[in-house]
């Protein structure tokens, strides 16, 4: 059975930071994509970045770039994302998700096999 545990969410301040994490079980987890996405109430949710199975290749949404970095541990089948500078509009529920393509990088969540439960962020102004 696949799980992805996402944690790290919290509340913070304008301007701040958070790392967070998502712990993959239950898949060969070097063979897959790893992407990170988001969703605000009554938002759709919205690509936010996505890294390929050797951390050679990345992707990131136009709102994060510059200000969120994806990393991954393939020994310790976790993948991270380190926010700063974040902003009240980086306000969301965050989500990590799996793709079985491991060189290719996609935005679309319908593109991705499996998905975490989410870790709520809270930026305050």
């Amino acid at each position: 059975q696949v799980q992805l545990v996402e944690s790290g969410g919290g509340l913070v301040q304008a301007g701040g930071s958070l790392r967070l994490s998502c712990a993959a079980s239950g898949l060969t987890f070097s063979m897959y994509s790893m992407g990170w996405f988001r969703q605000a109430p009554g938002k759709e949710r919205e690509f936010v970045t996505a890294i390929n199975w050797n951390a050679a290749n990345t992707y990131y949404g136009d709102s994060v770039k510059g200000r969120f970095t994806i990393s991954r541990d393939n020994a310790k089948n976790t993948v991270y994302l380190q926010m700063n500078s974040l902003k009240p509009d980086d306000t969301a529920v965050y989500y990590c998700a799996a793709d079985d393509n491991t060189w290719k990088l996609t935005p679309r969540a319908d593109d991705y096999d499996y998905w975490g439960q989410g870790t709520q962020v809270t930026v305050s102004s």
